[in-house]
C-alpha cells in the first residue's frame, strides 16, 4: 500500500489525537503510526483485513523474507523432531551449522529492508511468533546462504507434503550454509 506524503501526515497527526485523546477505537492506531515510522505501509491491508484495499500487492523484499521465515520454521521444528541420536549425527555432517540450527536474522548494515521487514512481520504483525524476542540482526550477510538453502529446501519441503524433514534432509539444506567455495 502506497501512501503519499500528505496522507502519511494526516494519519499521523489522526493518530497523535487517537492519544491525547485516550481514543481506543476498532483500528489500532499505534499499529499505522509504526507502520508508516517504519515504512512498513504494505503491512496496513495485512493488519486490517476487514477493510477493502485496492492494493495489497506485498513487496518483492517481504515475499522473500516470508519464504525464508517458512523455511526457518521447518528448520528448527524438524531439528526439534529428532532423536538425540540423530541430531548428534546431524553436528556431525555439517560441524558448525548442525548444532542447533536458529534463524539469526539478517545483517543490519547491508540486508536492512530484509531485517526491517522481518522484524515487522514477527514482532508487529505477531506472525512467526516462535522469533519473537530474538536479536534479527545476524551481523553477517545472511541473504545469499538463505537464497542457497531455499534452493536446496524447497524441493524436499513439498516432496514432505508438510512433514518434517528427515536427518538426511536437514543435512543437505543445511550444508548450503557452506560458502561453494569452502565445499
Amino acid at each position: 500500500m502506497q501512501l503519499s506524503d500528505g496522507e502519511k501526515l494526516i494519519l499521523m497527526m489522526l493518530c497523535d489525537l487517537y492519544d491525547k485523546n485516550k481514543i481506543e477505537g476498532e483500528i489500532d492506531h499505534t499499529f499505522v503510526r509504526d507502520a508508516i515510522f517504519e515504512n512498513q505501509t504494505w503491512a496496513l491491508p495485512w493488519k486490517f483485513s476487514g477493510i477493502p484495499f485496492k492494493n495489497t500487492e506485498t513487496p518483492r523484499v517481504v515475499k522473500k523474507v516470508l519464504d525464508i521465515l517458512d523455511m526457518w520454521r521447518v528448520i528448527e521444528y524438524s531439528y526439534s523432531e529428532l532423536t538425540e541420536e540423530e541430531k548428534k549425527k546431524l553436528k556431525e555432517n555439517v560441524e558448525l551449522f548442525g548444532k542447533n540450527p536458529i534463524f539469526k536474522g539478517f545483517d543490519g548494515n547491508n540486508e536492512t529492508e530484509y531485517l526491517a521487514a522481518a522484524d515487522f512481520v514477527i514482532n508487529k504483525l505477531d506472525r512467526f511468533e516462535e522469533f519473537k524476542l530474538r536479536d534479527l540482526n545476524s551481523h553477517t550477510p545472511s541473504l545469499a546462504t538463505y537464497e542457497r538453502m531455499m534452493h536446496v529446501f524447497n524441493p524436499l519441503f513439498h516432496e514432505n507434503f508438510g512433514e518434517p524433514l528427515t536427518l538426511e534432509q536437514l543435512t543437505l539444506v543445511l550444508r548450503e550454509k557452506i560458502h561453494p567455495s569452502r565445499r
